[in-house]
């Protein structure tokens, strides 16, 4: 979901978070169980970005797209003041051996990285899930790629987004 507002943390369940300042603009990320918060700032506009599972309790107020994270999807916003935003969504389930293979390489990727990353077990401490946020800063463009591996049933969910400066 991607909102033209900042949203209170106490809306998620947040296990970690980093600021960036760069340039003109300023970005908050967050980290959740399956889910990422990234907050745009640029001259006083604020855009907010959403990948949660069970995010049906935000707020509608200053929603302006939600687009279901199945399949691969695109979307891109029309330019609002001084902020452009574009979002790729990319999921697939894998094999229980494929999964495994896949959330190893990632554990290893965020040690290297030092991605925002958080790491936790199903109830009973049988599967391992995943979700991490890695991040770019350019001068006028912040990427952000979030990885979000579910171990029931092997869902991997891959985003990758821009916030331009306009």
């Amino acid at each position: 979901m991607v909102y033209r507002r900042a949203l209170h943390p106490e809306l998620f369940d947040l296990r970690n978070r980093r600021c960036h300042r760069h340039g003109e603009y300023e970005v908050e990320t967050w980290i959740a169980p399956a889910g990422h918060i990234v907050r745009f700032t640029v001259a006083g506009q604020v855009y907010t970005e959403t990948v949660l599972e069970g995010g049906d309790h935000l707020p509608e107020n200053g929603l302006v797209h939600a687009l279901p994270c199945l399949g691969e999807k695109d979307f891109e916003m029309e330019p609002s003041g001084r902020i452009g935003y574009v979002c790729t969504v990319q999921t697939e389930v894998l094999t229980e051996n494929l999964y495994t293979a896949t959330y190893r390489e990632m554990i290893d990727f965020t040690e290297e990285t030092a991605s925002l990353a958080h790491a936790w077990s199903d109830p009973e401490g049988l599967h391992q899930n995943l979700s991490l946020l890695d991040v770019q800063k350019y001068k006028k463009e912040f990427h952000v790629q979030g990885y979000h591996l579910l171990s029931t049933p092997g869902t991997v969910l891959r985003t990758q987004s821009i916030f331009e400066v306009l």
